[in-house]
């Protein structure tokens, strides 16, 4: 029998599926069950390549643009959000179409209707190309939403009045990384209107927080979670940020780098808010079969949460 190197393994809670993740996958599954196979997916549900796979194999369809639909068939949109152009065409096209856009994405959408209302231009800190960024800059007309992604983009913003300006975040940023742009932002632009509450989402900031308090415990950390993800990668780059030796993001048990983790002694694992339990269990399985693991479960705090699915499939259910 081969002697297997001691390691204590920090487990970080919250990890994982959040409220808005959970209640995306289940809006699919319920269409398909309502509707039968195939219901239509714009853009991945979640990003998780094993979610989505999973729900493939139950007949969903997934699809970059609306285009790609038939008029005929269920079409849901994923849990970033969709620009205000897309569920418009849909009606015109008298579809069937269900929102899983995550209520917290949701919120900032809104925020952005009510500054555009009062007469203010909206400057968005977050992710160019990423999905709810795309969703939340299509939600008013072209012009009046400026992206900033760092600090230093704010030197170069061209506004078009300095005293009606508001803004909002991408709900998946690095905490501390966002409190620097709106630390600029303030300092650029001292009347510009904030978020009542903030726009990072708390599945996020636990995640985040749990991470933080592993960090200075361990000598390298895992992310479980899809390269696509932005929470996920956040993830990484707060445990970097927080001390830990070194970080890595991986999808599956198969991705961890084993020769970055000789000689450890602690070691993190966490995942992303749309990595399901199951590959979070399957690294750990891993780990346990190349060390003598001793687990610690390190929790920041005790997620509740849950959101209603759209009425249309509450009232099948019920049926």
């Amino acid at each position: 029998m081969i002697d297997r190197p001691p390691l204590k393994l920090y487990l970080a809670a919250p990890r994982g599926f959040c409220a808005g993740v959970d209640r995306a996958i289940r809006i699919v599954e319920m269409a398909l069950e309502k509707w039968g196979a195939p219901v239509y997916v714009r853009h991945e549900i979640v990003h998780n390549r094993y979610v989505v796979d999973g729900l493939r194999a139950k007949g969903a369809v997934f699809v970059e643009e609306l285009s790609e639909c038939p008029d005929d068939r269920p079409v849901v949109f994923s849990a970033h959000g969709v620009p205000k152009a897309v569920p418009a065409e849909a009606a015109r096209r008298e579809m069937i179409a269900v929102d899983a856009t995550c209520p917290l994405v949701t919120k900032v959408h809104n925020e952005a209707g009510r500054h555009h209302a009062n007469g203010l231009q909206l400057i968005f800190i977050g992710h160019e190309g990423h999905p709810e960024t795309v969703g939340t800059m299509g939600q008013l007309p072209p012009g009046e939403v400026l992206l900033v992604e760092t600090p230093a983009d704010v030197a170069g913003l061209v506004v078009r009045d300095e005293a009606k300006l508001a803004f909002a975040t991408q709900t998946t940023l690095s905490v501390d990384d966002t409190a620097a742009i709106v630390e600029a932002l303030r300092a650029r632009f001292p009347l510009i209107t904030g978020p009542g509450h903030k726009d990072i989402c708390y599945a996020t900031t636990n995640r985040q927080a749990a991470v933080k308090a592993i960090a200075p415990k361990i000598d390298a950390l895992l992310v479980v979670g899809a390269p696509n993800s932005s929470n996920s990668r956040r993830l990484v780059e707060v445990g970097a940020a927080a001390g830990c030796g070194y970080a890595q993001l991986v999808q599956r048990a198969a991705d961890i780098d084993w020769r970055a983790l000789d000689g450890i002694g602690a070691l993190g694992v966490t995942a992303g808010a749309s990595a399901p339990e199951v590959l979070i269990n399957e690294v750990i399985d891993a780990v346990r079969a190349r060390f003598d693991v001793a687990v610690e479960l390190v929790e920041t705090a005790i997620e509740d949460i849950e959101f209603k699915v759209p009425r249309v499939l509450r009232e099948e259910a019920r049926a």
